[in-house]
């Protein structure tokens, strides 16, 4: 079964890019369904074909994609599939990308740059998608960029969940690597009901990655340190920010963060001796390459699938997060 009917004759169905099937997979089984069958593959000069092997009329579909490497590849080819299911008469199409690419490109700093974030809804919209979703918008303006209604939802209840089962007995502090973190890193520190603390740092503005750890605001010595954000890329901020926390007495260091992007070297800097434990979720595929003892991964697709279910049947999302909305 690769769709669901209600007594209205209303149909769901999920389809996925290639990205990330296996996220997709999980998510259409929580919902009682199956991947639409669909064809896709690359020409020789590195074009894109997709092609769905079932009608699709009159249908609400989700279309499920990762944006890890190569991302501009997957961009396009969850395009591709929008503009299909346009054209072979959806009802409603929804972009489901738990990470949004080009998320950190949402303003311009200098003169002459793109606000690349604001394409890619342009792009989506363009290609005929009604709504998009995501999870942990890297910035929450971007909800405003998309000219439809967007589903932001947060990962922050199941990772808190498992900090609090994991490390709940703990002298707990909840640590921001950041200025721009503190807001989440307070909420963090509401829910787990423990101390906050923030690093603030300062990035060269001429060697992209480089972070300089200033100076430390709150007690940590001897406590567990939880340092919370929404994506690893190559870990320099992190495990600076780790750094700065054991070399002023913290017991140990767990970080926890949704989108583990993992470019190089972030696995080797994680499991170096500044931080403990790693705590992500699977809104991008982490091959094995990118898997490493400290690492724990929590899986996104019951609180994809919550949403996808909630939309379908118009009810809140909102709904989904109590105390957040």
């Amino acid at each position: 079964m690769s769709s669901i009917e209600t007594p209205n004759k209303k149909k769901l169905v999920v389809v996925s890019g290639r990205a990330h099937q296996s996220l997709a997979e999980e998510v259409a089984t929580l919902l009682g369904t199956s991947l639409t069958p669909t064809t896709a593959y690359d020409f020789a000069n590195g074009e894109t074909f997709v092609r769905f092997e079932e009608s699709v009329r009159g249908v609400d579909a989700f279309v499920i994609q990762a944006h890890s490497a190569p991302i501009n590849h997957w961009i396009m080819e969850q395009l591709l599939m929008v503009d299909a299911l346009k054209r072979a008469s959806a009802k409603r199409i929804t972009v489901v990308a738990p990470f949004f690419p080009y998320a950190r490109q949402d303003k311009k700093h200098k003169g002459r740059e793109p606000i690349s974030a604001r394409l890619i809804a342009d792009l989506f919209k363009a290609a005929g998608a009604n709504r998009l979703m995501s999870v942990d918008l890297h910035s929450p303006q971007i909800q405003g960029f998309f000219d439809g209604p967007v589903d932001h939802l947060w990962a922050l209840p199941e990772l808190a969940d498992h900090v609090q089962e994991r490390f709940g007995h703990e002298a707990l502090t909840v640590v921001s690597p950041d200025s721009g973190r503190v807001r989440v890193a307070d909420i963090w520190a509401d829910r787990l009901g423990a101390p906050l603390a923030i690093i603030h740092k300062r990035r060269d503005p001429n060697v992209p990655n480089q972070v300089s750890v200033h100076e430390l605001v709150g007690d940590v010595k001897g406590r567990t340190c939880l340092l919370v954000d929404d994506m690893i890329d190559t870990a320099g901020t992190i495990v600076a920010a780790a750094r700065a926390l054991k070399e002023n007495g913290a017991g140990r260091v767990i970080v926890a963060a949704t989108h583990a992007v993992f470019s190089h070297p972030a696995v080797e800097r994680l499991s170096g001796e500044w931080v403990d434990e790693v705590i992500v979720t699977n809104t991008l595929p982490i091959t094995p390459d990118k898997m490493f003892e400290k690492l724990t991964v929590l899986s996104i697709a019951p609180l994809i699938s919550k949403a996808i279910h909630a939309v379908f049947a118009d009810d809140s999302v909102t709904s989904l997060f109590p105390g957040q909305s």
